[in-house]
């Protein structure tokens, strides 16, 4: 990367720093509160970690590394607006998070066959998919938890990272059968969790990958159909789930009881108008599970429906330097397992957003990068990780090209 693309990039990742900086130190001022002052420095220093140290390690793009900083610590700052030890916590998980950002940057760049690694994904897989049946804990429906103590967390989420690595190994190969028969195992055990949001989610992304791998463009339209009379078998079966549609159709008819916190999420969206009510201000704790499922409204509340906006912008911008990045790849595989992060990322941040919005029926998963949640963060970083891993290996092949050009003169 030369010096003038790189320009721009440092200059953002600064912007970002002195905002997040300046945003905690507010808030800080007005609580009197000492952790606050803690994360208006440890959040900019996490920030210029990932944008300006790791880059010294592996050949990244800053400006995909940035917004991705942008959003987690966005995260943080709301959370430490409503509930401040929910941000000590999310701010540690980001800590985690980079670390395992580095290390799938490392796997993609060191890993030259996956064919072993591949044949040991698929039972783990499956064996993580079958915990919260055995031990899980239900919840808002769907028995999709383990509970280890004071820690919970979504094997599911795991998962996803290794569903992406099969699915990409198969597919560079010409192989959909075994794509298809360990998907359709997946989404079998989901059914039986109750979980149908990871379930679209899965199968949203297996299905656009399938697309991106082969064109066959009547045997991707054949999955999509199949897709759908799944889905409605889902709405016939599980009880939740026809709630969720009749909530999404008339929230107002239960307002009291079901219905509340879709309402309180509406209410929040219009309180903020153009502009917000301000950081720290409104009453996000208003809605119930306003952390996770209900982030977005909160951000529309204090900052705005312009700033709203912008954010959205960072996640096209993210996503569209990630397609970047598959397309310019050399190899299949990491073609397809960077598009894969791509869609898994741009699926999962319009099932939260349309439902928060009220355009479908809300799913429950949670806005990349931002939502609480320490399982989702991490996986939500692997996959930028797998993206910058990508273009890693991508500038190397360019270096190497310069190299071979400067010989042949």
């Amino acid at each position: 990367m030369t010096k003038k693309k790189k320009a721009p990039a440092s200059r953002l990742s600064v912007l970002v720093m002195v905002f997040y900086f300046l945003a905690f130190l507010l808030l800080a001022l007005r609580d009197q509160s000492v952790l606050g002052y803690i994360l208006a420095f440890a959040v900019p220093c996490m920030i210029f970690l990932g944008t300006s140290l790791l880059p010294l390690l592996f050949p990244t793009d800053r400006l995909l590394m940035s917004l991705t900083n942008f959003l987690c610590a966005l995260g943080i700052l709301l959370l430490y607006a409503a509930n401040p030890a929910y941000a000590l916590q999310q701010a540690v998980f980001y800590g985690i998070g980079l670390a395992a950002m580095v290390f799938c940057i490392y796997l993609v760049r060191s890993s030259r066959t996956w064919r072993r690694t591949v044949l040991l994904l698929i039972p783990l897989s499956l064996g993580l998919l079958v915990l919260p049946l055995a031990a899980g804990e239900e919840i808002n429906g769907a028995r999709n938890w383990i509970s280890l103590g004071p820690l919970s967390f979504q094997p599911s989420e795991i998962v996803k990272l290794l569903l992406l690595a099969v699915l990409s190994y198969y597919l560079s190969r010409r192989k959909p059968l075994p794509c298809l028969l360990f998907l359709l195992a997946c989404m079998a055990l989901l059914m039986l969790q109750k979980d149908l949001g990871t379930a679209l989610l899965y199968f949203g992304t297996a299905l656009l990958l399938y697309w991106t791998a082969t064109g066959n463009l009547p045997f991707t339209l054949a999955g999509l159909a199949g897709g759908c009379a799944a889905a409605w078998l889902g709405y016939q079966q599980f009880a939740h789930v026809r709630l969720r549609v009749s909530l999404w159709l008339n929230p107002w008819a239960d307002y009291g009881g079901a219905g509340y916190q879709i309402v309180q999420g509406l209410m929040a969206l219009a309180s903020g108008g153009l502009w917000g009510v301000g950081l720290g201000l409104g009453t996000p704790t208003a809605i119930p599970v306003y952390e996770s499922d209900y982030i977005f409204a909160v951000l529309c509340e204090q900052f705005g429906l312009v700033f709203a906006v912008c954010v959205l912008l960072v996640y096209a911008v993210l996503i569209l330097r990630g397609a970047s990045v598959a397309v310019s790849a050399r190899r299949s595989f990491h073609g397809l397992l960077a598009m894969g992060s791509v869609v898994l990322i741009g699926l999962q941040t319009f099932l939260i957003i349309g439902g928060v919005l009220k355009l479908i029926p809300l799913t429950g998963v949670n806005l990349p990068f931002v939502s609480r949640g320490g399982t989702s963060l991490i996986t939500s970083m692997c996959l930028a990780g797998f993206i910058q891993g990508v273009e890693s290996l991508n500038e190397d092949d360019l270096e190497a090209d310069a190299q071979i050009a400067m010989l042949e003169r």
